[in-house]
């Protein structure tokens, strides 16, 4: 037997490095925005505090998902966040994997006989 049908409900495509609502608001975003943004940008985008976005931005730069470039030019120096090829990769197949989670939810759920229903017949 095979470990999809030993069990089918593992998902093991779901990383735990985007399964947080805000890393997974930075890779859309940074999916949606291939050039970049700057860290105001990028806070505003996903609603999060500076301590929260510089958390998640770290921690997603550490396994080679976002890059950080420091640019300067005239004014403040300001830092653009990116996704890379394999943080795309990676967060696209994250998302696959998450769409047939809500597929076998959907057809389950259809398919199913409530426990009340069971208990009144």
């Amino acid at each position: 037997m095979s470990a999809d049908r030993e069990a089918p409900f593992s998902y093991p495509g779901l990383e735990r490095i985007f399964h947080e609502r805000g890393r997974l608001a930075i890779c859309t975003c940074l999916i949606a925005h291939p050039d970049g943004l700057s860290f105001s940008d990028l806070q505003a985008a996903c609603d999060l505090t500076d301590g929260n976005l510089n958390r998640h931005v770290h921690a997603l730069a550490d396994l080679g998902i976002v890059t950080t470039e420091k640019q300067r030019g005239s004014g403040r120096p300001q830092t653009l966040y990116r996704i890379t090829k394999r943080g795309r990769q990676r967060f696209l197949a994250y998302v696959d994997e998450l769409e047939s989670v809500v597929r076998d939810v959907h057809e389950r759920s259809q398919s199913t006989v409530s426990p009340r229903k069971l208990a009144t017949t």
